[in-house]
């Protein structure tokens, strides 16, 4: 079946059966790899990606179930205000080791920010706890949501 995706605000036609996972589709036949695979079972997070405005895993939601929503990805995250804030953040609070599940992390922050301008740790543990990082950056990852919500401007956690 074709359906036509909006992805990052621009109409995808893709030909592809219903219930092939979003991330595929994302990946291998839009292109857009920010978007990772991590475990396929909606565990890690590597996957998260917004669907009008919320955190999904990508690779669990059939391309039907997400055909009628505006998804976007981590390549077009820096276009929204909250995006651009954990992006700045992540840089200045040197999140990124490996890097592997930082497309995932950042979606999964960004959708915190939108709901929760103000967030505390505990809201911010609760929100992140989806999202696995092998390296063990969750100070840095917690201290960069914190700068962009403007309730810190030290790299605490470092």
């Amino acid at each position: 079946m074709t359906y036509a995706l909006n992805v990052n605000g621009k109409t995808h036609p893709v030909d592809v059966d219903g219930d092939i996972p979003l991330l595929w589709v994302l990946r291998d036949v839009i292109g857009l790899t920010g978007t990772k695979f991590g475990c396929g079972i909606a565990m890690c997070g590597a996957c998260t990606v917004h669907l009008d405005g919320q955190a999904v895993r990508s690779c669990v939601t059939p391309v039907a179930d997400a055909a009628s929503f505006a998804i976007t990805t981590v390549e077009a995250i820096g276009e929204t205000d909250a995006g651009a804030r954990i992006q700045k953040a992540w840089l200045a609070d040197e999140v990124v080791q490996c890097g592997y599940c930082q497309s995932g992390q950042i979606m999964s922050a960004t959708a915190l920010l939108v709901a929760n301008p103000e967030p505390t740790d505990a809201d911010i543990d609760a929100v992140m706890a989806g999202n696995i990082c092998r390296c063990g950056t969750y100070p840095r990852i917690r201290a960069a949501i914190k700068r962009a919500a403007g309730l810190t401007l030290t790299g605490e956690g470092r």
